[in-house]
């Protein structure tokens, strides 16, 4: 969020291609910040979209026009978002750089996602870049070529028993957000309580709409604020740096030891993972 201030970007639409269970978007926030259109397929049901995207429609997006996909079988929502010149398309998490969604959870479907990706993004010319959602090895793009050839799910001479059979032994585990993110992306990540900025710090939001004070300013600042350490004597024993005004109360010892935490100063918790909140 600081560097859209920072770049002086506003876009003009925040699309979502399905609703998560990974992670929680950062949507609502950035409408609240831009003031852009948030925009999804019809059968998300997120609440209070902007705008409603149909099969087989064009959305003008800026200087491009747009044609929407409905691609599901990760989710019932799935679109992916095809521009054909330059020829590419947005995949979302329905067709990934050899790979593809999952479909044992938010009533993913195989059947579904198997014809979404052979009856509407393998028709594409081989050229297409493919732009999928993410990419857990570091990659950016693929082609419609290379996926259709090369895809170990669902490319080459595999039919959809092959890719059933694939993705009914994957056994991949539960996403660990998944009771938190569902619920507040069908919200547009909105959080049921909206924090409020305090005036004792430069406080900045997130992008999941935590407030944070950048280390540097409390570095600075030591005098306005307690720090209070409360990383695990596991974590201290392999991390031994301590700066020297700062109470250490272990984490896992905080709930019982609260009445040490003084009371006059904002506190602030230094941890290693980053889960202290």
């Amino acid at each position: 969020m600081a560097l859209i201030r920072e770049l002086g970007i506003n876009p003009s639409y925040c699309v979502e291609t399905h609703y998560h269970a990974d992670h929680v978007t950062a949507a609502w926030l950035l409408r609240k910040e831009t003031d852009c259109q948030v925009t999804a397929a019809a059968q998300s049901n997120i609440e209070g979209l902007d705008l409603v995207l149909r099969h087989d429609g064009g959305q003008q997006f800026g200087d491009f026009d747009l044609q929407v996909l409905a691609t599901p079988g990760h989710t019932p929502d799935c679109i992916s978002l095809y521009l054909a010149d330059p020829a590419m398309v947005f995949t979302g998490d329905c067709l990934l750089i050899r790979g593809c969604g999952r479909t044992d959870f938010q009533t993913g479907s195989v059947s579904e996602l198997y014809h979404s990706i052979t009856s509407h993004l393998f028709p594409l010319a081989d050229e297409t870049i493919v732009y999928p959602g993410h990419d857990y090895q570091g990659r950016t793009i693929s082609t419609i070529g290379e996926e259709r050839r090369l895809n170990p799910r669902i490319g080459g001479d595999a039919n959809e028993q092959d890719f059933t059979g694939f993705l009914e032994n994957m056994q991949l585990p539960h996403p660990k957000n998944f009771d938190i993110a569902v619920p507040a992306n069908l919200k547009m990540g909105r959080p049921d309580t909206i924090p409020v900025a305090s005036s004792w710090a430069p406080v900045t939001e997130t992008y999941a709409g935590i407030l944070e004070v950048s280390p540097q300013w409390v570095a600075g600042n030591l005098e306005k604020v307690h720090v209070l350490d409360v990383r695990t004597r596991v974590e201290t024993d392999e991390e031994p740096a301590r700066i020297a005004s700062v109470r250490l109360i272990p984490l896992d010892e905080l709930r019982d030891r609260l009445d040490e935490v003084p009371r006059k100063l904002p506190v602030m918790a230094l941890c290693r993972s980053g889960n202290a909140r």
